[in-house]
């Protein structure tokens, strides 16, 4: 299938390479132009993982602070949100012809938010985990596809937990559910609100949704900021 990651990252290269290594193709990516601190555009080195990954690949890359529907690739079958911390707007989305998906590190509808490997680790769960959801207007609210528990170690922390548990994970879900919807398998299990947990994320600033609409001075409920126009 023609696959479209918006992502950032080691997580995001690595879901990549295993995508091409299942046989599927990588149409285009969108990423940060740099790394988190970093400032030097003329070194690749600063780029961020994923834009230098497809770089030589010839594939296309677009920022993922200037994503629009218009630069998701004509034929693209399914996107894949990977560490993405781009909202992928309704024209976006409807630019993949089966299915807009994205892996969160929490067992939704549990630990909803940017930061919730942080809040796993500070709230002292035992027990956590990763899914696989179907996107929508909502952040980290769409109905699930795959969802697996994990035991928090004794002294992990968000750092560990990510690259010892949740990464691998993440990664293993997102090509499971690429491979049943590539066999005509589409799951969509809806998140239970009464269980729902958001939480704010702890140090970054509220998701830009550049496609929504908002009147000046209203906040939606999940805390993401609202742009004040569409494309």
């Amino acid at each position: 299938m023609n696959i479209f990651i918006s992502g950032r990252g080691t997580f995001a290269v690595q879901v990549a390479d295993a995508l091409l290594d299942e046989g599927h193709k990588i149409a285009g990516v969108s990423a940060p132009r740099l790394r988190k601190g970093q400032s030097d555009e003329g070194n690749a080195m600063c780029w961020d993982r994923l834009r230098a990954w497809a770089f030589p690949r010839g594939v296309p890359w677009t920022d993922s602070a200037e994503l629009r529907a218009m630069h998701v690739p004509d034929g693209v079958d399914v996107i894949v949100a990977a560490h993405s911390h781009a909202f992928l707007g309704r024209r976006t989305r409807a630019r993949a012809t089966i299915a807009t998906i994205g892996y969160h590190p929490s067992l939704l509808p549990l630990h909803r938010g940017r930061d919730a490997i942080r809040w796993t680790v500070r709230d002292g769960d035992k027990v956590t985990g990763g899914s696989v959801y179907h996107l929508t207007e909502r952040t980290d609210g769409g109905p699930l596809a795959a969802q697996e528990h994990v035991f928090v170690p004794p002294g992990s922390t968000a750092r560990s937990l990510w690259r010892e548990q949740l990464a691998p994970l993440g990664v293993r879900l997102l090509l499971k559910v690429v491979a049943d919807l590539a066999e005509g398998r589409r799951i969509e299990v809806p998140q239970d609100e009464k269980l729902a947990t958001w939480e704010p994320a702890m140090d970054s600033p509220p998701l830009f949704k550049p496609e929504l609409i908002a009147l000046p001075g209203t906040t939606p409920v999940d805390g993401s900021r609202w742009a004040l126009h569409s494309n």
